[in-house]
């Protein structure tokens, strides 16, 4: 496995030498925003999605003075230095260091992390046979669809799945309703027909979610907006979960109960393969020349 390779403000060098400021309020107050992205073949998949929503969050957060095109052009660069072929690359905006204090500092820069690594992907045989999940109470703040690094919320929950042996949380809010998964979206499948949780500030605007809407408008599957309850969790077909890492992955079992048929429903897997279609197309599309 080679070296995770990151660039620090522009400066290039093994991710173990990252020395961050003790007073960077990312690590004070998890004042920063960031974005996977998923490296086949060496090259970033949905990067100017990825870069569309980093924008998003920069702007929600209020973190100005980051050059987007300086941004890229680093990212670009770190990818192919690190000659990471399946991997992924992670980017954080942090607000940058100053004096502790809960107001925004008058003058800060922000600090850029970008970082480029292997991935052995855990989630390959999964995608096959199917995971179990568990229900978690949705504690987490009101401005979900900001993709901030204040993530002690969905790391209690993860956590609480890797207790109860399952791969993922499916969370829920004091109204009993279903949002997504602490870290990944999640899809219901009813008589055919893909259920998705309206856009709000309760939920990450997935980048995998997108183009699995797409994909499957594309294959003539229909999609309905609509929010789930948990007991709704038993009363469908399927239930998928989608994500960077993830990709698709069926849920054959919540809490303990089976999904449907307690297997990998038809509906996930045409996706799934439509999935995979469209990501070799892309990878042939952009093979260098």
């Amino acid at each position: 496995m080679t070296t995770a390779l990151a660039n620090w403000n522009g400066e290039e060098m093994p991710l173990a030498d990252v020395r961050v400021p003790a007073l960077d309020r990312a690590f004070l107050f998890g004042d920063a925003v960031y974005e996977v992205i998923r490296l086949y073949r060496g090259r970033p998949w949905k990067l100017e999605e990825h870069l569309g929503r980093l924008r998003a969050s920069t702007e929600a957060v209020r973190i100005s003075g980051v050059d987007e095109a300086v941004l890229r052009r680093r990212l670009l660069e770190t990818i192919e230095h690190s000659r990471v072929c399946e991997g992924l690359a992670y980017l954080q905006v942090t607000r940058g260091a100053a004096r502790r204090s809960h107001g925004f500092p008058a003058h800060c820069r922000p600090n850029v992390l970008i970082y480029a690594e292997e991935y052995a992907d855990p989630y390959a045989d999964k995608r096959e046979l199917g995971v179990e999940a568990i229900t978690y109470p949705d504690i987490r703040w009101a401005r979900n669809e900001i993709k901030a690094t204040s993530l002690l919320a969905n790391c209690l929950a993860a956590q609480a799945a890797v207790e109860a042996g399952a791969a993922e949380s499916i969370l829920v809010d004091t109204g009993g309703f279903v949002t997504e998964g602490s870290h990944t979206s999640v899809f219901a499948v009813k008589e055919g027909s893909v259920v998705i949780s309206p856009a709000s500030t309760k939920v990450l605007p997935g980048i995998t979610k997108r183009q699995v809407i797409t994909l499957a408008r594309q294959s003539g599957i229909a999609i309905t907006e609509g929010r789930l309850k948990k007991d709704d969790l038993w009363a469908v077909d399927e239930v998928f979960l989608t994500g960077t890492p993830e990709e698709i992955l069926p849920v054959t079992a919540i809490d303990g109960k089976a999904v449907g048929s307690g297997a990998p429903g038809p509906v996930t897997r045409r996706l799934q393969q439509t999935f995979k279609e469209t990501l070799e197309q892309w990878l042939e599309e952009t093979v260098p020349r």
